[in-house]
């Protein structure tokens, strides 16, 4: 009997771009456009356009996508390349891309002002909410079987804090910080709502 295959983890890339002087509503428009094509495209979760903190700097936009392969399909498929072609005309070079995954986007999120960046007490709201429901179902029912076995307190402890992080990485935080993102970086009036 085989194991079904595990899902891969979530993926988020961060694009860093310069709007040419003059042009910034329209590459805005632009990037909006491309989120508009994203969300037809299988694997697509969110989208978020983030200005510069200065007036001439650098926009970025960070995108998540259920996997590497559905983010793969996403850049190989027309709809990408007819944008980017599109966005020539409103910014300067080619953007710089950096891709985060699992625990990694956790801790290396995009440089983005300081008001955008969610609270540290909310943060450990959001980590709690998933720590504690698997700490609590692995001790519950793994340490009996550790006990039994006669396994040494600090190897199950290491064992049952390995299989906790690694169910964080790849399932749990990717989820949860996406379905709290409301709460974790909550928009003000006026502000346009996440793609």
């Amino acid at each position: 009997m085989t194991e079904p295959a595990q899902k891969p983890p979530a993926v988020t890339r961060i694009a860093r771009r310069r709007a040419l002087p003059g042009q910034e509503e329209a590459y805005e428009d632009d990037v909006r456009e491309m989120f508009a094509l994203m969300k037809k495209h299988p694997g697509f979760c969110a989208a978020e356009l983030i200005p510069p903190a200065e007036p001439g700097g650098d926009y970025q936009v960070v995108v998540n996508w259920d996997s590497e392969a559905q983010l793969a399909e996403w850049d190989d498929s027309a709809d990408r390349h007819a944008i980017l072609q599109q966005m020539k005309a409103h910014a300067e070079g080619e953007p710089e891309h950096r891709r985060l995954s699992g625990l990694e986007a956790w801790f290396e999120g995009p440089v983005v002002p300081a008001s955008m960046k969610p609270p540290r007490a909310r943060m450990a709201v959001v980590t709690w909410m998933g720590i504690w429901p698997l700490a609590s179902l692995f001790i519950y029912f793994l340490t009996p079987i550790w006990n039994r076995i006669g396994l040494p307190f600090l190897v199950g402890t290491a064992i049952n804090v390995a299989l906790i992080v690694i169910c964080m990485t790849w399932i749990v935080a990717p989820r949860l910080t996406r379905w709290m993102q409301w709460w974790l970086v909550p928009k003000k009036k006026g502000e346009p709502k996440q793609a």
